[in-house]
């Protein structure tokens, strides 16, 4: 009998554990959406978040690097300050001819 309580222990500490890192886990993501932009025309071919153009699916879709039309995640107030052979990223679609 010892032998299942403690069975039984370990089994509610393992998932209560496991709960409360869920639950951590989901706060963090939670804030860090928050606290993002879309920045466009700054990730490399197939590593785009989203936004990639007509045909595309969405994330990892961007066929060659910087394209202007696709977006990738940033922290927020940084994209325009970061730089591409094209220039700065941009908060709204840019034309690179692709």
């Amino acid at each position: 009998m010892k032998a299942e309580k403690k069975l039984a222990a370990v089994a509610a500490s393992a998932l209560a554990m496991s709960l409360a890192s869920a639950a951590a886990h989901a706060t963090t993501t939670t804030a860090a959406v928050e606290d993002v932009e879309q920045c466009y025309g700054i990730s490399l071919a197939g590593e785009n978040d989203c936004a990639a153009g007509p045909g595309t699916s969405c994330a990892g879709t961007s066929t060659v690097d910087y394209q202007g039309n696709a977006w990738t995640y940033v922290p927020e107030g940084t994209c325009e300050s970061i730089q591409t052979p094209y220039g700065n990223g941009s908060l709204t679609p840019v034309e690179r001819g692709e």
